[in-house]
């Protein structure tokens, strides 16, 4: 069993090489390794002091070659590299993306995994057929200017109504920067439109549908919501199609409490609903999961997203929904994915995602380049090639079936890749809109991130962070860096977490602290 510099008194070194074909391998020692240092099994001798996470040359590397990891290039030497040295950002130039033409389309095509039978969770039944692991009251907002409002409003109804209705677990306003001073009829718009439509229609929020508009915006609530939209009884019972709406304008209300009242009336009407629910036994094929990566370094590839890929694929193998995104993240194995794909109709709706993305960051005058943050660096992580190659194994190895555009609900089984920006926050929404009732972030650097409207699973990269941060990680993956865990334990001890947190048997730590990130439409169009 490898030792770490943290527990060793003997300090063994340990380096961590990820394909046979590799160049460099990572330091994996707590404070890393000082220069000096002989690395076991090898004639390479430490040039220099290398950070934790941070690449050392395996051989010399002349200019202009190829520096390998994961078995592919990285980036290519700007100057001459002798074996021992540390290898950074500074000492790389970043390869051009691959093209989107002449890609592998549907090539591989693995034999099935055999099914995981026998998995449940507990669950609330929805109308629709959909399943919620919480039971929340969402009051959607079509414009910023109704936030204080119905903040207010969301306040009083937790002091003075909710304790009434136990079997609600909580009230979440549905907050966001978007609704006027925007171009509301251009093409883009579509997508922060059906975003918050859709993150309306969660399967956490029971099929209760309640609005607050101010009543001059540009996005109206019966263009938030057309009639075909609203699949329930409104509070005022007038049926399905018929909208529950709060409009702060209206004549009817004569000052601030006039409105804030109002909005407590109509929440109580869905607040009685929602609590005659009860969770009841369903398949662990009504997960709906999303996958993500934020705060990331160097180990996010070794440990944490390598379990999360073995844990999508027991996912699949159940029969549940699994999603993965963060487009500059995954763009760069972009022939990874589309060999991938069940079909070559799947394999070319990625490209078309991958395609308008290019054109969005090229509209901008920037690239994929971009994405990459100075935590990131400072965690190992050279640029966007090296961070997408440990980004994509979130993704496991099952079959691609599904691709969704940035908004869009989810109607499939099986593996999708869900089109969103990298960003933690647009990407959780993005994903919330697609329908997901479950969430696992995997971080190294560290985030506090959550959601209200979803149970979020985090997992620590390295036990390092597992330690410091012990009440805001729920699971650490650094075992499998440690050496006393391998991917598949850690794999299986995050599917159960699932069925727990999902069944509301366990809380997560952002659940616990009340840790809820704001949600962020990803709004492409012009604002005005």
């Amino acid at each position: 069993m490898p030792e770490t510099l943290a527990s060793s008194p003997a300090v063994v070194p340990l380096t961590i090489r990820m394909h046979a074909a590799d160049n460099v391998a990572i330091v994996a020692n707590v404070g890393g390794l000082p220069a000096g240092t002989a690395l076991p099994g090898t004639a390479v001798v430490l040039r220099e002091r290398v950070p934790q996470g941070h690449k050392v040359a395996l051989v010399d590397l002349a200019r202009g070659a190829p520096v390998l990891r994961y078995g592919v290039p990285i980036g290519h030497a700007l100057d001459d590299i002798p074996a021992g040295s540390w290898v950074n950002e500074r000492l790389l130039q970043m390869p051009e993306p691959r093209g989107l033409e002449d890609l592998p389309m549907a090539t591989v095509q693995p034999e099935p995994l055999p099914p995981l039978e026998g998995y449940t969770f507990e669950g609330y039944r929805n109308a629709d057929g959909s399943v919620g692991t919480r039971n929340i009251l969402a009051i959607t907002q079509t414009v910023q200017c109704v936030a204080g409002v119905t903040d207010f409003a969301v306040q009083r109804i937790k002091a003075e109504l909710l304790p009434r209705y136990p079997n609600v677990d909580d009230v979440v306003a549905l907050e966001h920067g978007y609704g006027c001073g925007v171009a509301i009829d251009a093409p883009d718009a579509a997508i922060p439109i059906r975003t918050l439509r859709h993150i309306s229609l969660n399967p956490n929020f029971g099929g209760e549908v309640m609005v607050v508009s101010l009543g001059c915006e540009k996005l109206q609530p019966e263009r938030l919501f057309p009639a075909d939209a609203i699949p329930i009884q409104n509070a005022r019972g007038s049926g399905a199609g018929d909208l529950d709406t709060v409009c702060l304008q209206d004549d009817a209300h004569v000052g601030f409490m006039s409105m804030v009242e109002s909005i407590l009336r109509q929440a109580e009407e869905h607040l009685k609903r929602l609590d005659a629910r009860r969770r009841v036994t369903v398949p662990a094929s009504e997960l709906v999961v999303g996958v993500q990566c934020g705060g990331s370094d160097a180990f996010s590839g070794v440990t944490a997203n390598p379990a999360v890929g073995f844990c999508t694929d027991l996912l699949v193998r159940a029969g549940a929904s699994v999603m993965f995104s963060e487009t500059t993240e995954v763009r760069d194995g972009i022939a990874q994915l589309t060999a991938r794909a069940t079909t070559p109709e799947v394999a070319q709706a990625m490209v078309r995602e991958m395609a308008w993305y290019d054109a969005y960051l090229k509209r901008g005058s920037v690239d994929r380049s971009a994405n990459t943050t100075p935590g990131n660096k400072k965690g190992g992580l050279s640029n966007i090639v090296e961070k997408a190659m440990g980004s994509i194994v979130k993704s496991g190895s099952a079959p691609i079936s599904n691709v969704l555009s940035p908004g869009e609900k989810l109607k499939a089984k099986g593996l999708t890749y869900a089109a969103t920006p990298a960003s933690d926050f647009i990407c959780g929404t993005l994903q919330l809109a697609a329908g997901m009732n479950l969430h696992v972030f995997t971080t190294g650097r560290g985030t506090p991130y959550g959601l209200a409207p979803v149970p979020v699973i985090k997992v620590a990269t390295r036990s390092e962070l597992a330690r410091r941060w012990h009440d805001l990680m729920d699971l650490n993956a650094g075992t499998i860096a440690d050496g006393t865990a391998s991917i598949e334990d850690v794999g299986w001890a995050l599917f159960h977490l699932m069925l727990d947190v999902a069944s509301g048997r366990q809380k997560t730590w952002a659940e616990r602290w009340k840790l809820h990130n704001a949600l962020v439409l990803f709004n492409p169009a012009p604002v005005t």
